[in-house]
């Protein structure tokens, strides 16, 4: 077998117009030698015949095991064929198996119909966005993608949580104009995990006439058009710009969006602002009544005239103590309202624990503090003061009886 030097060598000279005969004297070869060699669709390679091994013996045990449980450990795996040599030797030959024992999971090429679907997830933008406590910290940015057109709409929700989700949900799909007649998430604790949803998704997704599928695991081409985007986003979104707040994060990337969504994608040929029409032309129309969502309760307002909303406290008119009040907020305001009326109302605080006070409340309070504390020093009238003697004579001591 001739070198690889020499394979190279015998080619170029023929390709220069040697003859093969006298490459063969030049390189003291035989004319065969150079035949083959300018022949050859590949270079020399020396192979070693497979012989039997020390592993040899085992394979076929090894073999049923993975077939049965193709992720058990090669450490295990020695243990039960009784394998006693080099660990690492026996690591090589289970890493070279394995593959051929695993489970075969294809998967298929979908298409998107036109308004059938809108995959639904999370982002989190690698840089923290300043806080009004003068902290930073990586929220979520939702983002919803039509299947069909991949039309990318996004905005930064303050926490995961249902009413969170569901308040930028809701948004997205208004700023749409029509709702898409699924919405694939993954398995979202917020949104809900195999066949339980979370605490009022059922009465969003009844209200908008969707459906909601939650994907099972290792599912990635169910909901790979929506995560490529937020991949892109990072790359492409992210570099070079810095963020006061999250209403700058917001305001900023819907104006990116806006040339985005206008750049043709290679595999679809066009750009999704160019196919987003045909999408909302096979979607639902929004409905026809006011949604009810967001952050909800009722609570009695205590003496310290402050409703707490997630882990902040925002203060309350003082004169709605001691009355039922009910607490709601979106994205962006809290309202507090007593039989209707407003008692209060802030901007929603996307930072922890901190107490947002009105002032105007805070002087209610001193003056209802003041009306409380003079009553309670005005002398009770003479003519409500009993005689002393009433007692006496009611325990027998005057021989008198009342």
């Amino acid at each position: 077998m001739i070198t690889l030097e020499d394979w190279a060598l015998i080619r170029r000279l023929a390709a220069e117009g040697e003859s093969k005969a006298r490459i063969a004297a030049r390189l003291g070869v035989s004319r065969t030698t150079v035949i083959k060699a300018v022949s050859s669709e590949s270079p020399p390679r020396y192979e070693r015949k497979a012989g039997p091994t020390s592993f040899t013996p085992f394979e076929a045990r090894v073999r049923e095991l993975l077939t049965e449980t193709p992720s058990m450990p090669a450490t295990v795996l020695a243990e039960r064929v009784g394998w006693e040599g080099s660990i690492r030797w026996f690591r090589d030959n289970v890493k070279r198996l394995r593959p051929e024992q695993q489970r075969i999971d294809p998967a298929d090429r979908l298409v998107w119909a036109a308004g059938d679907a809108a995959q639904c997830d999370l982002w989190f933008p690698p840089k923290k966005i300043p806080l009004e406590d003068g902290t930073a910290k990586l929220l979520p940015v939702l983002v919803i993608t039509p299947a069909h057109s991949r039309f990318a709409l996004g905005r930064m929700i303050p926490t995961r949580k249902t009413e969170d989700l569901v308040l930028g949900s809701w948004e997205l799909i208004k700023q749409l104009g029509r709702v898409p007649r699924r919405l694939l998430w993954d398995n979202e604790p917020g949104i809900g995990r195999g066949k339980r949803h979370a605490d009022g998704v059922d009465s969003f997704i009844g209200t908008l006439a969707t459906k909601l599928v939650l994907l099972p695991p290792r599912d990635p081409e169910s909901k790979g058009i929506v995560e490529r985007r937020n991949g892109w986003f990072e790359t492409s979104f992210m570099p070079g710009r810095s963020f006061a707040s999250p209403a700058d994060f917001n305001g900023q990337f819907t104006d990116w969006l806006k040339l985005a969504n206008r750049r043709v994608v290679r595999t679809l040929g066009a750009a999704p602002a160019d196919l987003i029409d045909a999408d909302l032309a096979g979607m639902l129309p929004l409905p026809p009544i006011p949604l009810h969502l967001g952050w909800q309760g009722r609570i009695r307002l205590g003496r310290d005239y402050y409703v707490r909303l997630d882990t902040n406290d925002y203060s309350v008119d003082p004169s709605a103590i001691g009355r039922l009040v009910d607490v709601t907020a979106d994205l962006d305001r809290v309202r507090v309202r007593a039989s209707g009326r407003l008692v209060a109302e802030h901007d929603r605080v996307w930072a922890r624990g901190m107490t947002i006070t009105d002032p105007a409340h805070v002087e209610t309070a001193v003056r209802l503090r003041s009306q409380f504390q003079h009553r309670s020093a005005v002398q009770p009238a003479d003519d409500l003061a009993r005689d002393l003697a009433d007692y006496d004579r009611a325990f027998g001591l005057t021989g008198e009886a009342i």
